[in-house]
């Protein structure tokens, strides 16, 4: 046991370390280049400067964006994962994020922020991600029991469909809607409102807190539904919880940031090869992991055609399908 945890403590804080660097680069990296020995007395006595507006104004909330994004989707894709016992189940395959996005969409086409203010995102987002988990739970259920096969069929399909209704709207949209839209699609963490990143960095934190209550149900649900029922486990109170968490943050990091591919799918993968199936270590280590690897897309997508910017979705979707198919490559992915 002690041994088990010493080695929990060692990849946590290793995890810690590497968010922490990944994040000092990216707090020295742009196109204003800022030595690293230069941050501190910067910090301390340059208010008033062009390098402490740019640090503190700029490129510190678009840090704590990606990380709480990347966390949050991470930790998503390994509550469903776990929940499903599937390591190729995320949030695009049970239709989440196609939710999110066409509530997004419909806050942005009818400009329902205009008359809340800018809540209307994540709240719209989230509404859309509610309405989809609503609908492939209750079109799945058998005598209370949720039947796993086809809610993964029946996520995929309302994935597509939610899909073509937002392109529907892209059509109907006027030509700076559209615009909003398609820049929000492609994914992007240049978010400059520092209310929607407290939220989304309250939002995923509070996430991970309440996935910590159900860690020992996750584990007893990978032995299947009617294993983890004989350990006293109340399976269908756990699932309709835990998709409601996956829902918030999904729809929260959608509303927030758009579209970012293979965040949920391919973080909690690697990171399972490392820590093992156990949920009171997974967890954790798949939301720092996925803290450190949108962090560094992020500096990749604001460096690799400087001065322009690349969309951050665009880099996580090739480097994770460029990762996935090399683990499959070596057989470390269990399909």
């Amino acid at each position: 046991m002690n041994k088990r945890v010493r080695r929990w403590g060692v990849i946590l804080l290793g995890l810690s370390v590497l968010v922490a660097v990944v994040g000092i680069i990216a707090l020295c990296t742009g196109s204003a280049g800022i030595p690293i020995n230069d941050i501190p007395d910067i910090l301390l006595g340059g208010k008033d400067t062009a390098e402490y507006s740019i640090l503190m104004g700029i490129r510190l909330p678009r840090i704590l964006l990606a990380m709480s994004i990347g966390g949050a989707l991470s930790l998503a894709g390994t509550l469903l994962q776990g929940m499903f016992r599937n390591p190729l189940v995320e949030p695009y395959t049970l239709g989440i994020s196609g939710g999110a996005s066409l509530g997004v969409c419909v806050n942005i086409l009818f400009e329902f922020y205009a008359v809340i203010g800018i809540v209307a995102y994540p709240l719209s987002g989230f509404i859309g991600a509610s309405l989809v988990i609503f609908l492939v739970y209750n079109l799945n259920r058998n005598n209370q029991n949720v039947r796993s096969n086809r809610m993964l069929l029946t996520g995929v399909m309302i994935s597509y469909v939610a899909s073509s209704l937002v392109m529907l709207l892209m059509a109907l949209a006027k030509t700076d809607d559209l615009q909003s839209i398609v820049l929000w699609i492609m994914g992007s963490l240049d978010e400059p409102d520092i209310t929607l990143i407290k939220i989304s960095c309250a939002g995923s934190i509070a996430g991970l807190v309440i996935s910590y209550f159900f860690c020992m149900d996750l584990n007893a649900l990978l032995l299947g539904d009617e294993e983890a029922a004989n350990l006293g486990i109340n399976t269908s109170r756990t699932k309709k919880i835990l998709f409601i968490t996956a829902s918030f943050l999904t729809g929260l990091s959608v509303a927030v940031a758009g579209i970012i591919m293979f965040v949920g799918l391919i973080v909690p993968h690697f990171v399972r090869m490392i820590t093992g199936p156990d949920h009171r270590i997974l967890l954790a280590a798949s939301f720092l992991s996925g803290a450190a690897f949108l962090t560094l897309s992020d500096v990749i997508a604001r460096v690799i055609i400087a001065p322009l910017e690349l969309p951050v979705g665009v880099i996580t979707g090739i480097i994770g399908g460029v990762l996935f198919i090399w683990a499959l490559s070596r057989k470390q992915v269990t399909l």
